[in-house]
């Protein structure tokens, strides 16, 4: 091949070997697009109207697709109820008057209705739990009240669920984090006693709730403290008699169920709790990593004032 091109340039003139010499291979040319105009319009997309819901439900309809419902439920909880049925009003004071006072005999009037009401509860009670009897009760459920706080005092959320209802259970805990308790039971003043029984009807006659309310009486020694160790609310050395109007709750037709703790009720007459005592930071001068702080080059400012509705 290579002595077949020396004999062909051979036969070229001078003239056209020098033309020849002076043409240079052409390169194949690449076209880029440049875009030169920003756009500031981006037109809608294809049929975009059919994504709004309402749309899509009449296209569904419209196919012959059955297109489900969404209906707004929340979970319940059948192991206990939400409140307290006919709470117990205990009387002013947390004494008897004398029934030849009007107000005697009002409160005597009551007393004895709300007694005949506890009495046909009873009955009730005793077709699903034989062993109930008000006088072992009271104090079973003082026990029970006793290990629920120690479970609460101790984090013990495992026994606390079995002790207390779930509607009682956010209640005790509430504000607890962060924060240590110390609750002591000391001793009780006088014996507990049940002084309010009710197992009200429900919408399914079979479905029972028995709720009992039982007065306790004792000595407690309860202090609150913040996360800095500091003391909040209460006083671990000075004692406190403590009168509470505890209610307890059991799902009558459960054969697994248990008294629990519900709830409490709070008198109207009952006197009011001490404030908080709470921890606050005070902004002192603002010092750079070199500067040392100086007490008596700190202005001491006046706190302002607190108001309390």
């Amino acid at each position: 091949m290579a002595a077949l091109r020396l004999s062909q340039a051979a036969w070229l003139s001078p003239l056209a070997r020098g033309v020849l010499s002076d043409i240079k291979p052409a390169f194949q040319s690449i076209v880029i697009p440049v875009r030169t105009k920003k756009r500031f319009f981006i037109p809608p997309a294809i049929k975009s109207k059919y994504k709004q819901d309402v749309d899509r439900e009449a296209r569904a309809r419209a196919a012959g697709v059955v297109v489900r419902q969404q209906y707004v439920e929340r979970p319940i909880n059948i192991t206990c109820t939400a409140g307290i049925f006919d709470g117990y009003v205990p009387p002013e004071g947390d004494s008897r008057l004398t029934s030849m006072s009007p107000e005697g005999l009002k409160q005597r009037a009551m007393q004895i209705k709300q007694t005949a009401a506890s009495q046909l509860a009873i009955r009730k009670l005793k077709e699903y739990d034989d062993g109930f009897s008000t006088k072992t009760f009271a104090t079973k459920a003082q026990d029970i009240y006793v290990e629920a706080h120690d479970c609460l005092v101790n984090f013990n959320k495992v026994r606390l669920h079995q002790l207390v209802t779930e509607r009682c259970f956010p209640e005790m805990v509430r504000g607890n984090r962060l924060k240590t308790l110390r609750w002591h039971f000391l001793e009780s003043l006088e014996p507990p006693r049940v002084v309010h029984v009710r197992c009200p009807k429900t919408i399914d006659p079979g479905n029972l709730y028995g709720q009992v309310t039982v007065r306790l009486l004792s000595k407690q020694t309860m202090a609150l403290y913040d996360r800095f160790g500091r003391l909040m609310y209460g006083s671990e050395e000075v004692p406190k008699d403590v009168l509470e109007y505890v209610v307890f709750e059991r799902h009558m037709p459960n054969p697994y169920g248990s008294w629990r703790l519900h709830g409490k009720i709070v008198p109207q007459w009952t006197k009011e709790k001490d404030p908080i005592i709470k921890t606050i930071m005070i902004p002192g001068p603002k010092l750079h990593p070199w500067t040392e702080l100086d007490e008596t080059t700190v202005e001491q400012k006046a706190p302002a004032l607190q108001w309390y509705k």
